[in-house]
């Protein structure tokens, strides 16, 4: 029964971590990269819909996206879902495929991504605490339902902290090291 409770807490932490990187491949560093614009949401036929399932996306030089819609159709609500974005980027359409030049960062803008890269860390940090949480609050009612021990009980708490840290630690790790990549010249 414990040992349930932290397999089900590794796995909620764990998705934690997965959506932690997702999150921080959208921020853009001063590498051209699909990421960037993948999940990007537009609206195709009143439908909010991610980039990546509209066209293609690549990176033909380091400083350059491309992106070729599977329907010309569908070029000026691309380009209108970048315009509205918090990217910075100007599309350049040649009717088409988009060109996205991706200029190199200023070290203002630098600075402010990497506050963002440290905001949406933390975020992930207290998602992890609240699964803690959540787990304990189930230990303790496990124990006093007579389910499990005390000495139970104090075990699952010991291995429960573990795991909290490790993925903590994880978590730093992939902050930091988002944080080095932005702040990359």
């Amino acid at each position: 029964m414990v040992q349930d409770a932290l397999n089900e807490a590794n796995a909620r932490m764990v998705s934690a971590v997965k959506s932690l990187e997702d999150d921080l491949s959208t921020i853009r560093t001063g590498r051209a990269s699909p990421a960037l614009v993948e999940k990007l949401s537009v609206v195709y036929y009143d439908n909010p819909t991610p980039l990546m399932q509209l066209a293609t996306i690549s990176a033909p030089e380091p400083r350059l996206l491309t992106i070729r819609p599977f329907d010309p159709g569908s070029l000026k609500d691309i380009e209108r879902a970048i315009m509205t974005s918090d990217l910075g980027l100007t599309p350049n359409n040649d009717g088409k495929i988009i060109r996205l030049n991706i200029p190199p960062l200023t070290e203002e803008r630098r600075h402010d991504l990497v506050k963002i890269v440290r905001n949406r860390t933390e975020e992930a940090r207290v998602a992890v605490r609240n699964v803690r949480r959540d787990v304990l609050n189930e230990l303790r009612e496990y124990e006093r339902e007579k389910l499990i021990s005390e000495d139970d009980l104090k075990r699952g708490e010991d291995d429960l902290q573990k795991v909290t840290d490790r993925i903590i630690d994880e978590l730093n790790g992939v902050g930091s090291r988002k944080e080095s990549e932005v702040l990359e010249v």
